[in-house]
C-alpha cells in the first residue's frame, strides 16, 4: 500500500502547453553575470554647506573616493538648501570606502563623514587633509541591507 502511494506520489502530471517553470539552461544569462556574482550597491548623497561665518562662495565643490576611481565628481549648487550636493548611484556595498570634499580643489572637512582613515596609495595622499594625528581622509562605510 506504502509503495502504491508513494509511486502515485512520486508521478508528474502530463505537461500540456508551454512550460511556467522552465529547467535552467547551462547558457549564462543575458547579462553575463550569476545573481550570486552581482555585488550589492547603493547610492549616496553628498552635501557641502558653508562653515559658520564664512560668506564667500567657492566656485566648485567636488567628490573624490575609490568609489569613484578618484575622479572628480562636481556638486552642484542648490539656492533653496543652501548647499551643494550630488547623489551618487552604484557606490559597492559591504565595504569601506575613503574619499575627500574638494573646494575650489582644496580638501575640506565633511561633517557627515562615517569617521577618519589613514590615507593609502598615490591617489588618496593626494587628497589627504591634514589632522593633529597625522594626515587622513574619509571614509564611508557602504553597508546594504
Amino acid at each position: 500500500m506504502f509503495s502504491s502511494l508513494s509511486n502515485l506520489l512520486s508521478r508528474r502530471p502530463p505537461q500540456k502547453g508551454p512550460l511556467l517553470f522552465p529547467e535552467r539552461s547551462s547558457s549564462p544569462p543575458a547579462l553575463g553575470r550569476d545573481s550570486r556574482e552581482r555585488k550589492q550597491t547603493f547610492s549616496k548623497i553628498f552635501r557641502w554647506r558653508l562653515p559658520d561665518g564664512q560668506t564667500t562662495e567657492p566656485e566648485v565643490v567636488e567628490v573624490v573616493g575609490s568609489f569613484t576611481h578618484w575622479q572628480r565628481v562636481p556638486l552642484l549648487r542648490d539656492g533653496k538648501l543652501d548647499a551643494w550636493h550630488v547623489t551618487l548611484h552604484h557606490i559597492e556595498g559591504n565595504r569601506t570606502h575613503h574619499y575627500m570634499l574638494l573646494v575650489d580643489g582644496k580638501p575640506s572637512y565633511d561633517k557627515n563623514c562615517d569617521g577618519l582613515a589613514v590615507p593609502h596609495g598615490p591617489h588618496e595622499e593626494r587628497y589627504q587633509l591634514t589632522t593633529d594625528k597625522g594626515p587622513r581622509v574619509f571614509m564611508l562605510f557602504a553597508q546594504t541591507r
